[in-house]
Order: C-alpha cells, then sequence, then structure tokens
C-alpha cells in the first residue's frame, strides 16, 4: 500500500508539513500499514510549477499522487480555504486521477470560523478528482497543535474504518 501526502504551505519545514506526516502516520498505524508515508512539499516544488516549461519534477509528483492509494492532502486556510499553490498542484491532475485513491484533506486554521472550509471546499475538489473521501476531514486550530496526538487520535478513530473499508472495496475491484 502507498500512503503519499501533499502538503500545500508554501513556507519549506511549516507547521502544516509536521501536521500531514504524523496524521499520516496515525491513520496507517489504525488501518496496519507500518510503510513509511511519502511527501510531496509543493515548497519545494513551487518555482518548477510556475515555470513555463515542463518539469520532470513536477511530472513525477503528480506521478506518485495519482498512483496512491491513500492521500493527505495538507494546507494552511488561506482567505478560508487551501492554498492557491495547492490548487495550481492539483489541477494538473486530469479528471478522474484520483479514481483508486482514498483522500484525507486536512486543513490548519487559526479560527474555528474557518472549520467548514474542509467540508465546503476542499472535499469537494478531491471529490471532483474521482477520490473517496471520508468523513469527515481534519479541520486543525493552531491553539491544538500543542496537543497533538489526542487530537490526530480522535480524528483516526473516525476515519480509519472508512478508509480500510474503501481500501478492501477499491481491492475487490
Amino acid at each position: 500500500m502507498s500512503i503519499v501526502i501533499v502538503v500545500g504551505n508554501p513556507r519549506p519545514g511549516s507547521r502544516t508539513y509536521g501536521v500531514a506526516v504524523q496524521a499520516a502516520e496515525t491513520v496507517a498505524r489504525r488501518i496496519g500499514d507500518r510503510t513509511a508515508p511519502e511527501v510531496v512539499d509543493l515548497a519545494a516544488l513551487a518555482p518548477r510549477l510556475f515555470a513555463p516549461e515542463a518539469s520532470g519534477t513536477v511530472e513525477a509528483a503528480l506521478e506518485l499522487v495519482a498512483g496512491a492509494d491513500v492521500l493527505v492532502v495538507a494546507s494552511p486556510t488561506y482567505k478560508g480555504t487551501y492554498t492557491g499553490l495547492l490548487k495550481a498542484f492539483l489541477d494538473r491532475l486530469p479528471g478522474g486521477a484520483l479514481a483508486s485513491t482514498v483522500a484525507l484533506p486536512l486543513l490548519v486554521m487559526g479560527d474555528a470560523r474557518h472549520a467548514l472550509a474542509v467540508e465546503v471546499h476542499f472535499r469537494p475538489l478531491l471529490v471532483e478528482l474521482g477520490a473517496t473521501v471520508p468523513t469527515p476531514g481534519l479541520a486543525l486550530l493552531e491553539s491544538e497543535l500543542q496537543e497533538l496526538e489526542p487530537v490526530l487520535d480522535r480524528w483516526a478513530a473516525r476515519v480509519a474504518p472508512q478508509v480500510a473499508a474503501a481500501l478492501r472495496e477499491g481491492a475487490s475491484r
């Protein structure tokens, strides 16, 4: 099984990156997967993503994402939704590219007023790309970063059974 993380924060080494890795590892443990997730950090790809010429690095990242069994897609919340950097990357995937993928949206936010963004804005993007998206996505407040482990455990307890079921269903096709 392959677990891939896409981090849509334009800053390298961001808190979003750390949270995404920890969230992916928490879900992986719950579904019995011990492989280390692969990470696509868009902060490192940004110059190539917006370059006029094609980039083998960007294409390889898109292939990795499209081939994932489980995809954790994480972003800080900017203006009530995910980053433009993440949208620009995902827009390069053709429709249906995530048809065999279980995607887990994760937004890190400063204010609880943005909590619905993960379901209202982020989920539809992933569904449009064909992904199966368990409920709920993770809307993580910056104030929760100090006690991250229990927050991730509660969330993973809710979504891991859905992830496992979707993976079993996909394997039986």
